[in-house]
């Protein structure tokens, strides 16, 4: 008993201090981490004493035990404090505020702000071509007969050379509408309804795409009408013209490019000419040009024609054309039926009559030629719209696009194929057919690589280097993969004319995707 007397009193006294308040104790502040590894460290050293005070008994030697308990105590202090660290160091990424180094927070607030700066450098630079604006004047169109002068712009994204690609003017994709007109009669519910404008919204990406092939088309025929002039050669006006196309839609392959070869049909000849190397033909005074071109973007194609003319006596010829494809226009829309349009189109091509040496003509519309719809890389998308009065049932659809085209001529008003073909086009939907002949599988290749199923003329065959294609070429059609599209001629001595402007049909309204200051 009193052996343990010392050791009883040990313990109270022990349990004394460990009940004393907090204030009472005068210990230094360390570190968070630390504290925890310092009380650890203290219990293990009473564990210590005590087993010295006990194991005295025992013989155990005091100097190894005080080893081991240091050690130990060293060990999770290290650990404790490098988690310690680490916690710390994720909380200055983290936050970047609670850094201890006032130069790192600086560099750290410059970098957001440059930041911030690029970005809005970024969306201001809106206006194209390294954010210029150009004060365009109006241009005179009075040397081509019904085509109105492009209106003066103060602040154009295009330059007067015309070289700015229309993508790099519009960088946040907003490219200009057409002409937007509104639902009447049973359809006027969806210029406001809910559910049709997020069947838009939908589309939009699909929507842009057309925009910016119409916007394109736009500059290309304002650029030509500024240099069209009696005494060109054909071919020097459509390669003018195709060049300027690839350069403002920026060319990308199939992605973006051509919608279909240059038509630059004279007089008599309606649709379906494009000179081909070697043809000199000389554009005259007293001719009459249909300029028909396309532009297309991820397969969205704009078909846009107008006639070109310098002398007077065409005009109302050439108004007949206009009017009857702004009649056809009016007449489109969701559930309009072909015949009604044909109809309407006929009536106001008929209405006219031109005068041409002294003798008087009807102006007839040209019955076996057709407006169309135009699916995605197929610029004839499988409808055609009549500009004559027939008894078809098909009606207009939501989303669809359409070329409304009409051609009115003074002769017989019907065509027949005629002359040299320069059209061609791949059968979209022919079946795989084995080629025995080499020069057809290389063209064909060529074909598929640079056009896929758009329309092509032998000019641009020539241009990629498949200089000796006419043989091929007779075999690919001949195994119907490819089909010729030779002109299309009325009598010979005649004059027809032409107007064609493109159509979407979108949930809420009909947009004249086409449609410019021009016509």
């Amino acid at each position: 008993t009193d052996k343990l007397r010392p050791l009883v009193r040990f313990n109270f006294f022990r349990d004394v201090l460990d009940t004393m308040p907090e204030d009472n104790k005068e210990e230094p502040e360390v570190p968070e981490g630390a504290e925890e590894a310092g009380g650890d460290e203290k219990k293990k050293k009473k564990k210590k004493k005590n087993k010295t005070k006990q194991g005295g008994e025992e013989g155990e030697p005091e100097g190894e035990e005080d080893k081991e308990v240091e050690a130990e105590a060293t060990a999770s202090a290290k650990k404790k404090s490098t988690k310690a660290a680490k916690a710390e160091k994720a909380e200055g990424e983290a936050g970047g505020d609670e850094g201890d180094d006032d130069g790192e927070e600086g560099e750290e607030e410059g970098a957001a702000g440059a930041a911030k700066k690029k970005k809005k450098k970024k969306k201001g630079g809106g206006g194209g071509g390294g954010g210029k604006v150009f004060n365009t004047p109006e241009q005179d169109n009075s040397h081509l007969r019904k085509v109105k002068n492009w209106l003066a712009v103060e602040k154009c994204r295009q330059n007067p050379e015309f070289s700015i690609p229309v993508s790099e003017q519009y960088p946040e994709l907003d490219y200009p509408l057409g002409q937007c007109v509104e639902y009447v009669g049973t359809n006027a519910f969806r210029t406001t309804s809910a559910e049709k404008r997020e069947l838009e919204r939908l589309s939009n990406y699909d929507y842009e795409k057309i925009r910016r092939a119409a916007e394109c088309h736009r500059q290309v025929r304002k650029y030509v009408q500024s240099y069209v002039k009696p005494g060109m050669t054909m071919t020097d006006m459509c390669q003018r013209l195709e060049k300027k196309t690839h350069e403002l839609v920026a060319a990308n392959g199939l992605e973006c490019g051509w919608g279909f070869p240059t038509g630059c049909s004279l007089n008599w000849v309606a649709a379906h000419y494009t000179p081909n190397y070697g043809d000199n033909t000389v554009l005259q005074y007293d001719d009459v040009c249909k300029l028909d071109f396309g532009v297309q973007v991820g397969g969205r194609i704009v078909d846009c024609a107008f006639t070109i003319a310098f002398n007077e006596k065409y005009d109302p010829i050439i108004e007949a054309t206009q009017e009857g494809t702004n009649t056809g226009i009016k007449e489109a829309g969701i559930d309009a039926r072909f015949t009604d349009i044909g109809a309407a189109i006929q009536e106001t091509i008929e209405s006219y009559e031109i005068e041409l040496n002294g003798k008087t003509f009807p102006v007839k519309p040209v019955r076996n030629l057709n407006g169309h719809s135009i699916g995605p890389y197929q610029i004839h998308g499988g409808k055609s719209v009549p500009i004559t009065k027939n008894q078809e049932s098909t009606i207009m659809e939501e989303g669809e696009f359409y070329a409304i085209e009409t051609f009115a001529s003074n002769g017989k008003g019907y065509v027949v194929e005629d002359l040299d073909c320069s059209h061609y086009m791949k059968i979209h939907d022919a079946p795989h057919v084995p080629l025995r002949v080499k020069s057809s599988k290389a063209l064909l290749h060529a074909i598929e690589q640079n056009f896929g199923t758009l329309a092509f003329c032998r000019r641009w065959l020539d241009d990629l280097g498949q200089t000796r294609h006419l043989m091929a070429l007779k075999n690919l059609v001949d195994n119907d993969l490819v089909q010729p599209y030779p002109p299309l001629c009325d009598a010979k001595g005649s004059y027809v004319t032409q107007m064609e402007h493109t159509i979407l049909l979108r949930p809420t309204m009909k947009e004249v995707i086409s449609r410019g200051d021009d016509f």
